[in-house]
């Protein structure tokens, strides 16, 4: 009988959470997948916990708590719509909820939430979570993990291709055909995360549907170059990024200090050339004079992105995860599905090449069921 895993994923975006139901063996099969909507007051508590506030402990562990409950639901929910039950998943990889990430500082440190004892409990199934501490713990940024799963599902010995995840923050990763290298990656900047703050603020819509909204202003140059005159950008791999660095007070204080008469619309389309921009030189920094370039994440669901993308890399065709049978919204969540597979089998998670750790590691701690 296949071994199925459930991967469980809330990313950057804070707007829902996924699940899949995934085997591995012989090949990649995706059984099924669920999402279930982030409630607003649960979102803001987590938005609240990303940056300095009053009273976080005692709000970090009821956040924790409701989250684990939560996706707990969200996996239980799943297994209800493909009549699958608990005895026949073999565990689950949770990411949690990324509060704070800071690897960068004297003392790194990573923290994600979501109690895996909650998830244990109300799933009846072995939970393996908390990835990321232990890579920061032998010296790397933690992020991107992805870039593991990447390899494993998409090399192609015949041809250089380039991975770009399209979530709340941007990440690449880098697959030469050549066998002899490495696989690298890392997070180029922001990705959706900025665009979905000023629709929500301006438009009071989650996000800029196909990048429509976009696609009606004009890119501010001046704009754009301030923003990427921000510090991540020049400097070098390996590096992860999260909204300590992008967060909307951060865009709040361009506008308000220097671009006060910048139409909302034209903010949008200096937003998306923002994303695109650090996308493309960080992907023409890695050696490939041609290539293929695979687009997933939420944003990979951008028209308006994407076309920006084909005009300024000639050299590269552009390709949705859509064509190896995983829609882009949830490949993540197979990753960390993954994860926890190599875990319980003993293997290691991370590429040191990628996170910059001095070695490869087992990620996660195992919460049996």
């Amino acid at each position: 009988m296949d071994e199925i895993y459930l991967g469980l994923m809330s990313g950057t975006s804070l707007d829902a959470i996924d699940v899949v139901a995934v085997s591995f063996e012989p090949t990649l099969r995706l059984w099924g997948t669920h999402s279930l909507l982030l409630p607003a007051d649960i979102r803001e508590d987590v938005l609240a916990l990303t940056q300095p506030y009053d009273n976080e402990i005692e709000r970090l562990g009821r956040v924790d708590v409701l989250l684990g409950q939560l996706f707990a639901d969200c996996a239980n929910q799943l297994l209800d719509k493909l009549n699958l039950s608990p005895s026949q998943i073999t565990a689950i990889g949770s990411h949690g909820q990324t509060i704070r990430h800071r690897p960068d500082l004297d003392t790194p440190f990573t923290l994600q939430i979501t109690d895996p004892n909650v998830i244990a409990e109300n799933t009846g199934i072995t939970v393996v979570a908390d990835f990321r501490r232990r890579d920061v713990a032998a010296g790397g940024q933690g992020a991107p993990l992805v870039p593991a799963f990447h390899a494993a599902i998409l090399r192609d010995h015949a041809i250089n291709r380039v991975v770009l995840n399209l979530g709340g923050m941007a990440n690449i990763t880098l697959l030469p055909a050549d066998s002899s290298l490495a696989v690298y990656g890392y997070d180029t900047g922001p990705a959706n995360v900025l665009m979905d703050a000023w629709c929500q603020i301006t438009l009071k819509q989650p996000f800029d549907e196909n990048g429509a909204w976009a696609a009606t202003g004009r890119i501010n140059n001046t704009l754009l170059a301030a923003m990427l005159a921000h510090p991540f950008f020049a400097k070098r791999p390996p590096k992860s990024t999260g909204r300590e660095d992008f967060h909307i007070d951060w865009l709040l204080e361009f506008i308000d200090c220097c671009h006060a008469n910048v139409l909302a619309e034209d903010i949008q389309a200096t937003l998306l050339a923002l994303t695109v921009q650090s996308v493309v030189d960080a992907v023409n920094q890695t050696g490939f004079s041609r290539g293929e370039l695979w687009l997933c994440g939420g944003g990979a669901y951008n028209k308006a992105l994407w076309q920006l993308l084909a005009q300024k890399l000639p050299h590269y065709t552009l390709h949705s995860t859509e064509e190896i049978g995983i829609a882009p919204t949830w490949l993540e969540a197979c990753a960390f599905a993954w994860l926890a597979k190599q875990t319980l089998a003993g293997l290691s998670g991370n590429l040191p090449a990628v996170t910059g750790a001095i070695g490869q590691r087992i990620l996660g701690g195992i919460f049996q069921a």
